[in-house]
């Protein structure tokens, strides 16, 4: 699937001389999309790229630059030089809102080849930085923390020993699901976990629930269920959110819109749990990174997997939903679909980060009894509490964690504001960071009067710097 602009911006690479520049407009795909991703790296970081500069069609205060094409098509300056040219950094610019020199200037930033490979060492893109601020922050963090998979290395480098999964596809796969109606019909029966079955002993056949993206949010496998409305033609299956009332009985378990055969789900993953996270998002969302423990089930298109040992979940899991990873996420992600290539470049705290001591404890400990209290909140997540050691003196697995928001709140706040401290991140990193995500602070001041988020994770970091994981924290 190539696109056509590519093979325009490879022809002109070929025709140039050998210490010549060119300096086309393109997509702004071309810094960005996996496709071009092999042209794009050969000349970031081989010191080639003069000027990535990056416009959205509708740029502030004027008339479309192009009146016949969609307000949203984003596009950029591209200046490159030929085999022998070499740029000391590039000049980059994203969202830019005008085709000036003072534009470029309050809002541009420089990138070294350097800097290409340690941000994106496999594919050599173009991270989009809205500002020097943003830019400094994130090439200050990779400095300092490895990405989660290094292509570039021979062999391969892996932070974490991860496995990537996607299970079934909606169209593709669909003759592999069946409705709750239809299993009524073919003589199945509910059990426990959220499964259904029919028959008894070795031929017996259970199905189990289908998980889609919009049934999940972070910690929180039980966000939502499904409700189909066939007179909805182009999007019949909607979100119904989960009611206090529900998220207070611990048996409870969302209504998916299908169930599969546990036998389909088992050909490709047999863990009890895994990490499964929303692969379609965007940027400008609330949270770019969703990602919630899963029991066994089968997955949609719309999420993906990835599997680790089990000791190693709980870890993973709470970086990648903290508010600093999900910061670094939305510099990488421009469109709306969050690939795994983009996930191996992402920057994953390695194991030997948490073993740094907040007072009393480590942080792995801090982050594995927040997690495990924010994820195990129903029965159908018992074997994620059992590999937790969250058993009582017979060797049982304990009930699970009551449904309490301001707990929950708390929780992921302390989480946070970890994570800023193991990121390397400073109070004031942090409050620029937190003011990245507006729509998050737009409805804690609708819902608390102020960004009760921010204040939250502030008051954490002076917590946990002065060693006191256990504060009763009061804001």
């Amino acid at each position: 699937d190539v696109n056509l602009y590519s093979v325009f911006v490879e022809r002109a690479a070929a025709l140039i001389k050998p210490g010549g520049i060119v300096g086309l407009l393109t997509p702004s795909g071309i810094a960005g999309d996996l496709g071009a991703a092999a042209f794009f790296r050969s000349i970031s970081i081989g010191g080639r790229l003069g000027a990535v500069l990056d416009f959205e069609n509708r740029a502030r205060g004027r008339e479309l630059f192009f009146p016949e094409v969609d307000s949203r098509f984003k596009f950029c300056a591209l200046v490159f030089g030929g085999r022998e040219r070499r740029f000391a950094a590039a000049q980059l610019g994203f969202f830019l809102p005008a085709a000036t020199d003072a534009a470029v200037d309050a809002n541009g930033f420089e990138l070294g080849p350097a800097d290409f490979a340690r941000v994106n060492p496999n594919t050599g893109t173009a991270p989009v930085f809205r500002t020097r601020r943003d830019a400094d922050l994130t090439l200050g963090i990779y400095a300092r923390v490895p990405v989660l998979v290094d292509r570039s290395a021979l062999p391969p480098a892996a932070s974490w020993p991860v496995r990537y999964m996607t299970m079934f596809h909606m169209t593709n796969d669909s003759h592999r699901f069946r409705t709750r109606a239809e299993l009524e019909t073919d003589g199945f029966y509910p059990i426990a976990g959220n499964r259904w079955r029919r028959g008894a002993g070795a031929s017996a056949v259970e199905m189990v629930p289908l998980y889609e993206g919009k049934m999940v949010q972070a910690f929180d496998h039980r966000a939502a269920s499904v409700e189909v409305n066939a007179a909805n033609l182009h999007r019949p299956a909607q979100p119904v959110a989960t009611t206090p009332m529900e998220y207070a009985d611990s048996r409870w378990s969302p209504v998916p819109q299908f169930f599969v055969p546990a036998s389909d789900v088992a050909e490709q993953c047999t863990a009890e749990y895994s990490i499964g996270f929303k692969s379609v998002t965007a940027p400008t969302n609330a949270r770019t990174i969703i990602a919630a423990m899963l029991p066994f089930s089968g997955v949609g298109n719309s999420m993906a997997l990835i599997d680790l040992p089990p000791a190693d979940r709980a870890l993973v899991l709470g970086c990648v939903n903290s508010l600093p990873f999900d910061f670094v996420a939305r510099q990488k992600v421009q469109g709306q679909n969050l690939n795994w290539f983009i996930w191996e470049q992402l920057p994953v705290l390695p194991p030997a980060a948490y073993d740094r001591a907040f007072g009393p404890k480590t942080a792995a400990e801090i982050v594995r009894a927040d997690v495990l209290a924010l994820t195990y909140t129903a029965h159908d997540m018992a074997p994620f509490a059992r590999d937790m050691g969250y058993v009582d003196a017979a060797g049982s697995v304990r009930p699970p964690f009551a449904w309490n928001e301001d707990e929950r709140r708390t929780r992921r706040a302390r989480l946070d504001a970890l994570h800023f401290h193991l990121y390397g991140l400073s109070r004031a990193d942090a409050e620029h960071i937190l003011s990245t995500f507006p729509i998050v602070e737009r409805e804690d001041r609708a819902r608390h009067g102020r960004y009760l988020t921010r204040d939250l994770i502030l008051t954490w970091m002076a917590a946990l710097a002065a060693g006191d994981p256990d504060a009763d924290i009061r804001v």
